[in-house]
């Protein structure tokens, strides 16, 4: 997949991208984990993950969908990363961290303070990633089952 130019949009959860890349999530969890039940998980709906609190990202390369995330509201100043995911084909690339960085922007637009994530023990990298990018560890706030990890990151105003 060539990466010359990324691309991000603003789009929902349930486009066609969204859909197929949220279905690589999903995969990738099942295969990381041995199982992946959504249903047990804190809620990341297309509707948690559009307007008026949240935005769901796509990132393109080449014009093929090769990462997703979203924001959704916790709190009045704070919003969460959810369903962060590069497609296989685009990874090692900085896909993970330059959409990482259209997320925060994404929440700053939405008037967050601050933004918090989550991450599991089978999942070094994207913890490898939250932390460079300045995610400090904190106390479990959302008791996902498959977290072992939270974090939090205050967000800087854009200058």
């Amino acid at each position: 997949m060539p990466l010359d130019s990324l691309d991000v949009r603003r789009e929902s959860a349930g486009d066609p991208s969204g859909r197929a890349l949220l279905a690589g999530f999903r995969a990738e969890m099942a295969a990381r984990y041995g199982s992946f039940d959504e249903r047990a998980t804190p809620s990341a709906t297309p509707r948690d993950l559009g307007p008026p609190g949240g935005a769901f990202l796509v990132a393109y390369a080449g014009g093929e969908p090769a990462g997703c995330g979203g924001i959704k509201r916790l709190a009045p100043d704070t919003g969460e990363v959810k369903r962060m995911f590069v497609a296989p084909a685009a990874r090692g690339r900085g896909v993970a961290r330059a959409l990482l960085a259209e997320l925060e922007a994404a929440a700053r637009s939405l008037g967050y303070a601050r933004l918090r994530l989550d991450t599991g023990d089978r999942q070094p990298e994207a913890r490898a990633l939250y932390e460079a990018a300045g995610y400090r560890a904190i106390p479990d706030y959302n008791d996902n089952p498959y977290a072992h990890h939270w974090f939090e990151k205050d967000l800087a105003p854009e200058p």
